[in-house]
């Protein structure tokens, strides 16, 4: 035998009720079913009966509503004879205009008892058990008032288990095979006037029949596959946790998941007998299993079950060097809470006792304050208490699991998490049970903290970073083509979802929470994108306030690149191909690493430096493992490498500038490359990163180009460069001759810079450095008569974005 409860859900039209007679009627072994009212009915007869209660007319017209919609589902879904349908319809018009005589009476005396409250709600369940018990033909209906009893404590209702089992032992027998009964209902047992179980109590009729029967199992159906990892309205890769043990389910319905409501554990759990929550508009899906049982069917991978969450959160703080040491101040403060009928959730006190912490909801917040400020006047007004405050706005959030307990290390990762998210804790708890972790944080962070803790912990399929690539016209717009191209197989072989969550050029810009689509997303961006700026830019993606963001900008702004600092401090993660913030002033760079390194966040720009090359990591390797960079020497520019290797009798100096621009080799004035700019720049980061101090005016240059030409505009350089071409030529004849090639060479050396056109023979490792190769080597005290040689594409657009996405990889922590 077992015992089935459907909810007000599974039951609130025609459709939904011949769902549950299918369900119903497949079953082989006796059933005994638990309904709930229709689906809103009970809200809608609190609220009738309030507004009967203040005098309000309008009460007859909610009435009529209710009556309308149950006469019109019996007329759905009662297809036997008309001699049938007539008969329902005569028993609930019957019940019905009971309840509107109790609420004429609330309605004139303008009074409304729980006594009167409790009767009144009885009645949807009462009618729905009915019009169902015509549905099922070979159902029997039996009123739960006969045999839930409770008893008055401290103004509840509670159960009289002892006298209650042995009724409902008694009822039935012998057992139908299909049982129906009214959830939620009792009665009391010296007056057996109608009492109830409290909202959710139709759970709780259930398991109180599941475990005086001892049936097999208790089955509860509502609409939703069963327990989830998390919210779903907040993370949209949840999915269903296939089995917990009872306490986890406690614990995650004490925090906000409604599945079940929390007393309707305790019965099954003391006899041992399994729940199984499942979805009616479902039904072939196996659920949550809950059981005694610490198993099993969930992957080993997951140290937690689920997370649950609060977002009407109240904090109030007792607070006063006073508390310290003496006895009985918890105690008050608890009694006065319990004498206001304030339920507390979550507790959290100092060490030095010097302030307690609980959490309420808020509606709670203002009456906790005024009953606690009465209770310790006398203190306050002696300085022994400084405060009682409330902070509002905030919600609680728990991460529950058996596996939690006796594991190192939960804690840290749970606050790591948080903390690199950017997400400071309020308050937090944790009971000796080990089981759950509960913490209070700003209301506004709820969701990107379930993100990241669902991220974090492995209970989402993927892990997902969330990226706001900036700049999508040439690098931009190809790293945008390869995480298209490769995104599925990131998902497949490493379970890395790579989500482009905004995108902007300098015009406009656009967002999308959920990730854009990248097949279409530049055409969006042309036709739907908003207005840009490099303001509007940093509050949009601050008021996204996404977990795990990644800000990557593959522009030459400035302005862009002023940004940095304030998503560092926002948790942010950047990479960057643009060199202005990590060649600009060094104490500047300092800070943007130091703010990265303390937010436990990544600010990265190997691209900064030949383009896809992995130059700044072997560096910042080579620094890590205890060796000292003492000398550099480098061809740092593709585009520069590219010129002189492309120089011949027949193709100019200008010539060849203009190729290597047309070829996206020279940056998009290749002027800062003529200049040398660029390579001072790329030279300052390298030496930054070796661990020296050094500024851009510090690198001594010896330029090749006059100063003219980089005075004038953009055009005029175009027009004038080609006076340069037969100095160039003449410089090729002779270099040629003496069997040597030219090179701009970036030096360093115990910290001194310097860049020049340098020749080089053919024993030389720049010399056979072809197109826009480029060549660093590297002297440490490890590699000193023999450097390290680092040699590859040093320029072109597939290759940076190359680089920027290896970058994106790195913070993903995949291999």
């Amino acid at each position: 035998m077992k015992v089935l409860k459907f909810g007000g859900t599974s039951i609130s039209c025609e459709q939904n009720i011949l769902n549950v007679k299918k369900i119903i009627e497949s079953i082989d072994e006796p059933v005994i079913v638990v309904l709930s009212a229709l689906g809103g009915i009970t809200d809608q007869l609190i609220t009738t009966a309030n507004m009967a209660s203040v005098g309000d007319n309008e009460y007859e017209e909610e009435l009529s509503k209710i009556t309308a919609r149950h006469l019109n589902l019996i007329e759905g879904v009662i297809s036997c004879s008309q001699l049938c349908a007539v008969e329902v319809q005569n028993k609930v018009v019957h019940l019905l205009n009971e309840l509107l005589n109790i609420l004429k009476g609330v309605y004139l005396i303008k009074d409304l008892s729980i006594k009167t409250s409790d009767a009144i709600v009885s009645y949807g369940e009462r009618i729905s058990s009915l019009i169902l018990s015509y549905v099922i033909k070979e159902a029997k209906l039996f009123d739960s008032r006969k045999f839930i009893k409770t008893e008055k404590h401290f103004n509840k209702h509670i159960v009289d288990f002892e006298l209650t089992n042995w009724l409902i032992k008694n009822t039935f027998v012998p057992l139908p095979k299909i049982s129906l009964v009214p959830g939620f209902i009792s009665s009391d047992k010296e007056t057996n006037e109608v009492t109830n179980l409290g909202r959710g109590g139709s759970d709780y009729t259930a398991s109180i029949l599941t475990a005086a029967l001892d049936a097999s199992v208790l089955e509860i159906w509502t609409d939703v596959d069963g327990f989830m990892t998390a919210d779903p309205k907040a993370i949209s890769s949840t999915y269903v946790i296939e089995h917990l043990t009872f306490n986890e389910a406690i614990e995650l319905c004490n925090y906000g998941a409604k599945l079940i409501y929390p007393p309707t554990i305790y019965p099954v759990y003391h006899k041992n007998i399994p729940i199984r929550i499942l979805n009616t508009f479902n039904p072939n899906t196996s659920g949550t299993y809950i059981s005694n049982e610490q198993n099993s069917t969930v992957s080993g991978k997951s140290l937690i079950k689920g997370i649950s969450s609060i977002d009407d959160t109240c904090l109030v703080t007792v607070q006063g060097l006073g508390m310290i040491g003496i006895i009985g101040i918890n105690y008050r403060i608890f009694k006065t809470l319990a004498d206001n009928d304030i339920s507390v959730f979550m507790i959290s006190q100092a060490s030095s006792e010097n302030n307690t912490s609980f959490a309420v909801r808020n509606a709670d917040a203002d009456l906790a304050v005024k009953a606690l400020k009465e209770e310790f006047a006398l203190e306050l007004e002696q300085g022994e208490i400084s405060d009682i405050k409330a902070e509002k706005e905030l919600a609680t959030v728990a991460i529950v699991g058996e596996n939690m307990k006796r594991t190192p290390g939960i804690a840290g990762k749970l606050f790591g998490t948080l903390g690199r998210a950017g997400i400071s804790v309020i308050a937090c708890a944790q009971g000796a049970s080990e089981t759950n972790i509960s913490f209070v944080i700003k209301l506004q962070f709820l969701r990107k903290a379930l993100n990241s803790i669902h991220d974090s912990f492995f209970l989402s399929e993927y892990k997902v970073l969330n990226l706001f690539i900036i700049g999508v016209g040439t690098v931009g717009g190809k790293l945008l083509e390869q995480i298209r191209i490769q995104q599925i197989t990131l998902m497949e072989q490493n379970s890395l979802n790579l989500r482009v969550v905004g995108i902007a050029n300098s015009k406009k810009c656009l967002f999308c929470k959920e990730g854009l689509n990248l097949d279409t997303c530049i055409s969006e961006l042309k036709e739907n994108g908003e207005d840009n700026s490099p303001n509007h830019l940093r509050k949009e993606i601050l008021k996204l306030n996404i977990f795990n963001s990644v800000f990557v900008d593959c522009t030459a702004s400035k302005d862009i690149a002023g940004l940095y600092a304030s998503l560092l401090k926002n948790n942010i993660s950047v990479v960057a191909a643009n060199k202005i913030a990590t060649s600009s002033k060094y104490n500047d760079y300092l800070n943007l690493k130091e703010t990265a390194r303390q937010r436990d966040i990544k600010f990265l720009f190997e691209t900064n430096v030949g383009a896809g090359l992995p130059i700044i990591n072997t560096i910042n390797n080579l620094i890590n493992s205890g060796d000292r960079i003492l000398r550099m020497e480098a061809v740092l520019s593709g585009t520069l490498n590219f010129i002189f290797n492309t120089l011949s009798a027949e193709i100019p100096f200008s010539k060849a500038i203009r190729m290597a621009e047309e070829a996206h080799y020279s940056e998009p004035d290749p002027r800062i490359d003529l200049s040398g700019s660029d390579v001072i720049r790329k030279l300052v980061i390298l030496t930054r990163e070796a661990g020296y101090k050094v500024e851009q005016e510090d690198v001594r240059t010896n330029l090749f180009i006059p100063k003219k030409y980089f005075e004038s505009s953009l055009d005029d350089f175009w027009k004038n460069i080609k006076e340069l071409d037969a100095e160039f030529e003449t410089m090729r004849q002779q270099v040629a001759s003496e069997k040597k090639r030219i090179r701009l060479v970036a030096k360093m050396e115990k910290g001194k810079c310097e860049i020049g056109l340098q020749k080089v023979d053919n024993h030389h490792p720049f010399y056979e450095l072809e197109g826009s190769n480029n060549i660093i080597m590297i002297s440490t005290k490890r590699y000193n008569d023999y450097p390290m040689i680092i040699k590859g594409y040093g320029a072109g657009d597939d290759v940076t974005a190359a680089g920027i996405f290896a970058d994106i990889i790195s913070i993903a922590n995949i291999r």
